[in-house]
């Protein structure tokens, strides 16, 4: 049994030595790393398994014949044999445990190793440096609402996503605000409210709307607090799917691509869900300075937030996913979340008027910071979405029905 173990030890460790060079080409990290070697031994470590499961049924056997031997021997040698069995039954144990955290250990070094990678693919590491749109650190504070106003729906209307078109093409934006409620069990949707201008929106008129869906249960319908308004097309998660649609406003077509991870929640699997949770808020996008983003969590990465980049391919008319990052921030445990310059901001619930963004995960590092301490004031309890517009640096929160705008300031 312990050279069993052992052996796993020593697969492991070669597993975990591999050193990967890169090269410096045209201002970008360039390596080439075999990530077969990293596969996780899940045959092995099932074996093993199973070899200690097998010894701990003789165990159990052997303290049945224990008692069996008990009417037949005196009561020293009982006693002396009853303590051999649980000096056996300690051990083994002891093995278990060790042999359980080694690949915990090795589990988490693997995902920094790929977080590694995924952020050396092709993103420079001081890209927010470089990019001057962006700003160099965290978000330092977040102002109090500039914007409060109610949905155009009405305050029965609690679950939604709402702001400010993310991407301008021109300085005559065709369509500027956008307001997408979910009707249906607060949950489900499928159509979207556009303002040509700030001051159409606050006033609620001269509006157009937009039906991607035929009906609430389409597979083209929106599902969860989710969408945002990127160009021409509005983004989303797409109905009971671990699929993102893109919704062209000019063509009225749908494309699709599928979230990579094993176990991709969806359909209230992992939704936010920090105190007061979020129907079917599972699929998060987002879009930031650096482009579209998706947020969701895997069975995979034990249901912690997993960071995927979306591009859509013009040419080829086709919705990608890029990179892939894996936090270790359990989804569940968070209120909300929101991108800006490649980091993954994270908020939790206070109290009725106030979240608090308490985590941020940098994609061009892999590195994570959880001692932020940013207020976030609020008007209701729950908040439905959360996401920050790289036009102008404003949040953009669905509070219960009401539509608050915020700026955040680096």
């Amino acid at each position: 049994m312990v050279l069993l173990i052992l052996l796993l030890f020593t697969v492991t460790s070669d597993g975990q030595a591999q050193r990967v060079h890169g090269l410096k080409k045209d201002d970008s990290c360039v390596c080439e790393v075999n990530s077969t070697v990293w596969s996780f031994p899940v045959v092995k470590y099932e074996t093993v398994l199973q070899q200690v499961h097998t010894c701990e049924g003789s165990l159990n056997s052997l303290a049945e014949q224990v008692g069996i031997l008990h009417s037949q021997l005196n009561n020293a040698e009982t006693k002396k044999l009853s303590k051999e069995v649980v000096k056996l039954r300690t051990h083994v144990d002891r093995l278990e445990t060790a042999d359980l955290v080694n690949m915990k250990a090795v589990k988490e070094k693997l995902r920094y190793l790929k977080n590694n990678v995924e952020s050396c693919k092709s993103i420079p590491k001081d890209f927010r440096g470089q990019d001057r749109y962006c700003y160099k650190g965290l978000i330092t504070n977040i102002s109090d609402p500039v914007t409060t106003k109610l949905s155009p729906y009405g305050k029965s209307y609690i679950s939604g996503s709402w702001g400010k078109q993310a991407q301008m093409e021109n300085e005559d934006q065709k369509y500027s605000y956008w307001v997408q409620p979910l009707a249906n069990s607060h949950i489900w949707g499928n159509t979207l409210r556009v303002y040509q201008n700030y001051e159409d929106f606050m006033a609620s008129t001269n509006h157009k709307d937009f039906t991607f869906a035929p009906s609430y249960t389409h597979p083209n319908a929106i599902e969860g607090p989710s969408a945002v308004l990127y160009g021409k097309a509005l983004y989303y998660n797409c109905f009971r799917s671990a699929d993102v649609c893109r919704y062209d406003l000019e063509t009225n077509e749908v494309k699709r691509v599928t979230l990579p991870g094993t176990g991709v929640g969806f359909n209230n699997k992992f939704p936010y869900c920090y105190y007061d949770c979020r129907l079917n808020s599972d699929v998060d996008v987002e879009a930031d300075e650096t482009g579209l983003w998706a947020l969701y969590a895997t069975l995979g990465n034990h249901g912690n937030l997993v960071i995927s980049w979306l591009v859509w391919d013009g040419e080829t008319k086709t919705l990608n996913v890029t990179q892939t990052w894996e936090t270790r921030l359990f989804k569940k445990a968070v209120s909300n979340a929101f991108m800006v310059c490649g980091v993954m901001y994270a908020t939790r619930y206070v109290n009725e008027y106030q979240e608090e963004v308490f985590y941020a995960f940098d994609t061009a590092t892999g590195k994570e910071d959880n001692s932020l301490a940013i207020p976030l004031e609020k008007v209701a309890k729950a908040v439905a979405s959360l996401s920050y517009n790289p036009t102008n640096k404003q949040i953009y929160m669905y509070n219960d029905g009401y539509l608050l705008a915020y700026q955040a300031h680096f």
